[in-house]
């Protein structure tokens, strides 16, 4: 109860350095009784934030060259499904077709109410089709190469519509490792 109070007064004035240190006291003393791991976990990362703000440290890089080599196109799909800012993408439509010439498999990608949906049928009024292969997507996905450098290097194949492709990439997100658990 005392923490559900003070975090209101965090929220309220998050430069009250006294409302967080007793917020972090409550949250340090949860930490301490609390028999599961996972919440013990949160409760003590959120005292150190309010005592300390959010961590500022080297991470590893979860998204290693062996984890995207193992994505299938699919599952690909749905982490951009996931990165798809929908704010941005509100009233957008756009359709690409990408085809996998190594995988021998072609895919539809949808923008349409904020959301991003694929299928493995392609559109056949795609704004955009764009060819190449799973290797060429993992390091675009690893940074290796800009997608505007596999297409002029002639990596990836675009027809249609150019503009497309750039706004659609537009409208992912690329999320920080750390963030604010406890503070506004």
């Amino acid at each position: 109860m005392i923490a559900s109070v003070l975090k209101q007064v965090v929220f309220a004035n998050p430069d009250s350095v006294n409302g967080k240190n007793l917020l972090a006291d409550s949250y340090e003393q949860m930490g301490y009784q609390a028999e599961s791991g996972p919440w013990r976990s949160v409760y003590l990362q959120g005292a150190l934030e309010l005592r300390n703000g959010v961590p500022d440290v080297a991470t590893t890089d979860t998204a290693s060259p062996d984890t995207i080599n193992a994505m299938p196109p699919e599952m690909m799909f749905d982490y951009l499904a996931v990165r798809l800012n929908g704010q941005k993408a509100a009233g957008k439509k756009l359709t690409l077709n990408v085809d996998f010439t190594d995988l021998k498999k072609q895919y539809a990608l949808t923008v349409e109410n904020g959301v991003l949906n694929y299928t493995d049928v392609p559109a056949p009024n795609a704004d955009a089709n764009l060819k190449l292969t799973k290797a060429t997507m993992n390091d675009i996905q690893m940074g290796k190469v800009k997608l505007a450098d596999a297409i002029s290097s002639n990596n990836v194949t675009l027809e249609g519509n150019r503009q497309s492709v750039d706004d659609f990439v537009g409208l992912l997100d690329t999320f920080p490792f750390w963030f604010n658990i406890v503070t506004p």
